[in-house]
Formats: structure tokens, sequence, C-alpha cells
């Protein structure tokens, strides 16, 4: 189902260079051999961003809270991320907040607080000092949405 989704995604972005363009050229493989299609997120509506922490010291550094994808982290202005929660008790992010006193500090609310069918819940708030390298869950682990975090 979802390569059929994939091929007709791709079809419709490049229905208008198909038809519109001044020489009828092949479209060769060799084209999209460089691009992998994959799937983000766990759901349909997988990819929300929740929230934004940026390190107040260094402007591109930044955490990005996904509602149903983890926390992603840059350290090059966004140019590449990297996975920075994947091991831990919720997938769901509710928000994320540095500690303006000490970047290195980063607080993580689970469990999206955005009432709609693929709101996932959360397990707490979890607390990095490392600047995001190893989190503990430091409570409030049955709240199951955490929306704010305030430093």
């Amino acid at each position: 189902m979802r390569d059929k989704l994939y091929l007709l995604t791709g079809l419709l972005v490049l229905m208008p260079f198909l038809l519109f363009s001044q020489e009828k050229e092949k479209i060769s493989e060799e084209l999209f051999s460089g691009i992998n299609a994959r799937c983000i997120g766990p759901s349909v509506t997988g990819g929300r961003i929740s929230d934004f922490a940026v390190d107040p010291n260094d402007h591109s550094r930044y955490f990005v809270a996904v509602s149903c994808g983890n926390v992603w982290k840059t350290t090059n202005n966004g140019v590449t991320f990297t996975p920075v929660f994947d091991n831990y008790g919720s997938y769901s992010i509710g928000c994320i907040t540095i500690d303006p006193n000490n970047p290195f500090t980063v607080w993580i609310g689970t469990g999206e607080n955005n009432s709609q069918r693929s709101v996932g819940w959360g397990d707490g708030v979890y607390k990095s000092t490392d600047g995001g390298n190893s989190w503990e869950n430091v409570g409030l682990k049955k709240s199951e949405h955490i929306a704010k975090i305030i430093v």
C-alpha cells in the first residue's frame, strides 16, 4: 500500500514537469537513484512538530520535539538531525525546553497535548544534563500529556 502511495505522490510531483517540459526526455532510474523512500512517523499523521528549543548561546544548536516521532537534535543549523530520544519510554513528545542558564540541561515533557485521533500519551518528564546525550525520567509518569515546561 505504501509503495503505491509513494508512486502516486511521485507521479503527482513530476506531472507538471512531464506535461510542460519543452523537450520530451525519458526519465531514467538514475535520476532517482539517490533518493530513498521512507515513512516518517508511526502513524498516518506522523511528523507533526510539537515544539522547538534553541540554545540561547548557539543558535545553530537546537532540538525539535515531534508529536509522534521523538526528539531530534541539530548542531549545524538544521543541515542534519540526529535522533536523541529513541531508546526511552515514550515516542510522543509534548514539549522541550532548554535551561536558559545552562544550555546543556534540557527538559522533555512526553505525551502530545493535541486532542485528535492520533494523539499519543507519555510517561512523564525527562531531564538531560549532558546536552541531550542521555535522559532520566524525573517524575509525573502518570500525567500522560505535558504541553509546557518553564524553567
